[in-house]
């Protein structure tokens, strides 16, 4: 375990308000639903799985992933003290560092996905084909296994104020251990993605400007890879950008500036609350399902599109068929 020799002023941690754990337990409920009934979708009525499938099913695994924590997480929100040993407070870290950048990492290789899909459909194909992307995917789980995987070498529980602490700002044995980890997972998990999913979306953006009106079945398809990344946006925004950014601050404030209680009062409430919304990732994901394919839409609603009833010899013809076909196979029943 890496310890620090500085001598630490304690601040007096903050009260977890009643609030969370309630707003918490929603949305892990609703997650839970949501995410069951896509990945049954995914399972059992999409046929024929194909690049866009194959994320987009992985996305939906990593928010699900949180659900054997939840019940850890919730409790110990209820009385911010933690009961159920190291090892536990290591699984439930491991799960929730899973689930929060496995859907970064998905959330922006499904942006850059569809980015390559239109904009670079002639030069890049290879890039989105189904063998690609299902080795990309299982390179993405060997990452975050290895991200994962020092937890339980390295995070333990620690007392403060005579109450067991699990992943906390106040464990001053692990200031530096948390500093270094932030700073390190700021970068690779949070600023590369975002900013690479910014760029997509800002290079889409701008090629729409020059689709053909004329053709609607393109100026359709180019539109709906634009709300797809910018839900992608919509998510980082909300969901993940704002809990980094505080959590950075608490823990250089518990390093570098222990004495200043006040501020970092303030601080760890802003994190507690920033912290809550990151949990609705898994409620907001979803929607990425219904903005990438009208036939997964459909599949919920029992409807039938009316884009499916073109003439296949139009979609044949068009210079867009191939990401059509990508598109409509993703609710193939």
């Amino acid at each position: 375990m890496l310890n620090t020799s500085r001598n630490f002023t304690t601040c007096q941690p903050q009260h977890i308000s009643i609030f969370i754990p309630i707003f918490l337990g929603v949305i892990f409920f609703i997650g839970f639903v949501l995410n069951c009934i896509s990945l049954w979708i995914f399972w059992f009525r999409v046929k024929q799985w194909n690049s866009t499938v194959i994320l987009q099913f992985n996305l939906a695994i990593t928010d699900a992933i949180i659900t054997p924590a939840a019940p850890l997480i919730i409790m110990y929100s209820l009385t911010d003290h933690w009961t159920f040993g190291t090892i536990l407070c290591q699984f439930k870290v491991f799960l929730l560092s899973t689930h929060m950048y496995g859907s970064i990492y998905f959330l922006t290789l499904i942006s850059i996905h569809r980015y390559f899909s239109v904009v670079r459909n002639d030069k890049r194909k290879a890039l989105t084909t189904k063998p690609f992307i299902t080795k990309l995917s299982i390179i993405v789980w060997g990452f975050l296994l290895v991200q994962g995987i020092p937890f339980f070498f390295f995070l333990q529980t620690s007392e403060v104020h005579g109450v067991t602490k699990c992943l906390s700002i106040h464990q001053n044995d692990q200031a530096v251990l948390f500093f270094v980890w932030n700073w390190i997972i700021f970068f690779s998990g949070l600023l590369i993605p975002f900013t690479i999913t910014l760029i997509c979306y800002s290079l889409l953006s701008r090629y729409i400007l020059n689709v053909n009106p004329i053709n609607n079945l393109t100026t359709v398809m180019v539109n709906k890879s634009v709300q797809t990344i910018s839900v992608s946006l919509i998510i980082f925004i909300i969901c993940f950008i704002p809990v980094h950014i505080t959590r950075t601050m608490g823990v250089t404030i518990i390093l570098f500036f222990p004495s200043m209680c006040s501020i970092l009062e303030k601080v760890e409430v802003a994190y507690y609350i920033t912290w809550t919304l990151s949990g609705t990732n898994c409620c907001m994901d979803p929607i990425i399902y219904c903005f990438a394919s009208d036939r997964f839409n459909n599949t919920l609603t029992g409807r039938r599109s009316l884009r499916q009833r073109q003439d296949v010899s139009f979609r044949r013809s068009s210079p867009w068929s191939s990401l059509e076909q990508d598109n409509n196979r993703l609710s193939l029943a």
